[in-house]
């Protein structure tokens, strides 16, 4: 159990996962107004910001104190890879950037919280999305006496906040600087995987993304002519190496491999993704996405697989992908089911070993060969011009036991269409009605 311990002057501490953005800052201001001693937690995932003005302004707003974690590396090994080795897409297309990036930060907020002798957590979730559930889902799980205040589910504060133009006039009263605008109100979430678009004229499916809400990657039309060739070096399912053709740049190590893609991934447009989903609460988001490294992994490791995993292995993980990406879109990763699966997703990965070239053109990627130690490809017996071992007159056989229950299945199904037909030719009785 969580020991609590009150600031100096009687306070309750409530530790508030804090971008610097507009919920947040509102959010940070507006608990102290309630009486909160909040300590600030800014969790470093790679987004594309300036987190020591984030602090700066954190403190100036009021926070007690404000820590700032970097997480950038434990996000790419232990989330972002093992979500690639499983080739998990919800709804067959989404990445999952905000949803896999949403456990490690709430991971390490609890744990700032217990080191900090706070019982209570915060965050600026609404009400309405997904992001809520990820997050105190994580929390109940890691920290099962730890206690929640979420401002999106309080009734004084949606009393007062009924949306962002309550919150932007709200800061504009308070003189907190803000980026939002009236004019644009574009929600946005960076980490190190994605960058996603939400509100304002996005809210309307109907409406094609101006040019303008896209910030990480070059439009497909707009980059360059030249293609770039890639080899991408996998173990056991993981990335170890990625080296450009071109140049004959080599990158190691997670963090930087993963940065360099999303560099090249971005400058050839790679990874947009404009789409509605099905959030876990029952409404139906429009998301525009941008993952140009998390696009080209996922492709190579796929294309890696076909090589080296078993058709039956294959088909299984497959099965446990979809069930693995609906779990972390829905905040369970920190789950004995998710325990589960991942198990059987390492075990499916241990000869997944070798390399793949990869093409990006025009906002495309193309794995273009393969190679790996642990291939299952028999070139002699795939081969249209050597037999290789394999006797083509088996076949015949194989072919007519698989045909046993087919033949079944129809020779039924025409005694059936023929009794229904002579049932409809035969004459009524004479006098029936009519």
């Amino acid at each position: 159990m969580v020991h609590e311990a009150l600031a100096k002057d009687g306070k309750q501490k409530v530790v508030l996962a804090y971008s610097g953005g507009l919920d947040t800052s509102i959010i940070l201001v507006w608990l102290i107004e309630q009486g909160w001693d909040v300590i600030a937690y800014i969790a470093d995932v790679g987004q594309d910001e300036d987190l020591d003005a984030a602090k700066r302004k954190a403190l100036a707003l009021g926070a007690t104190k404000v820590y700032v974690e970097d997480l950038k590396e434990e996000l790419v090994t232990d989330y972002i890879f093992p979500m690639i080795s499983a080739n998990a897409i919800y709804e067959g297309r989404y990445l999952l950037g905000t949803a896999v990036a949403r456990p490690l930060i709430a991971k390490r907020q609890v744990e700032i919280a217990q080191q900090e002798g706070a019982t209570w957590v915060s965050h600026g979730a609404t009400g309405k999305g997904n992001d809520q559930v990820r997050f105190e889902l994580a929390f109940y799980a890691l920290a099962p006496q730890i206690k929640v205040f979420a401002p999106w589910k309080d009734a004084t504060f949606l009393a007062q906040f009924k949306g962002r133009t309550d919150m932007i006039n709200y800061a504009q009263v308070k003189g907190i600087e803000i980026k939002s605008s009236l004019a644009k109100p574009y929600s946005e979430d960076d980490n190190l995987l994605h960058i996603s678009h939400e509100a304002g004229i996005l809210e309307d499916p109907g409406m094609a993304a101006p040019a303008e809400v896209y910030s990480r990657t070059v439009a497909p039309e707009l980059a360059p002519d030249t293609p770039a060739m890639l080899a991408i070096d996998f173990i056991d399912g993981l990335p170890t190496k990625v080296t450009n053709l071109d140049t004959g740049r080599e990158v190691t190590g997670a963090l930087p491999l993963f940065m360099y893609l999303n560099e090249i991934g971005a400058a050839h447009g790679v990874g947009r993704v404009d789409m509605v989903e099905n959030r876990f609460v029952g409404v139906k988001s429009r998301g525009v996405y941008e993952t140009p490294g998390g696009t080209i992994l996922l492709s190579a490791h796929r294309d890696l697989e076909g090589l080296a995993m078993d058709r039956e292995v294959m088909c299984l993980r497959d099965m446990l992908a979809a069930k693995l990406s609906e779990l972390i879109y829905n905040g369970f990763w920190f789950s004995p089911e998710m325990d589960f699966l991942m198990s059987a997703i390492h075990k499916s990965q241990e000869l997944i070993d070798g390399r793949v070239t990869v093409k990006l053109f025009k906002g495309g990627v193309w794995p273009l060969a393969r190679t790996s130690p642990s291939s299952l490809y028999d070139q002699d017996l795939s081969s249209m011009d050597a037999e290789g071992g394999y006797d083509q007159q088996d076949a015949g056989g194989f072919i007519r036991i698989n045909a046993i229950r087919l033949k079944a299945h129809h020779a039924i199904c025409r005694k059936r269409a023929a009794a229904a037909r002579n049932i409809a030719d035969t004459p009524a009785p004479v006098g029936a009605a009519k």
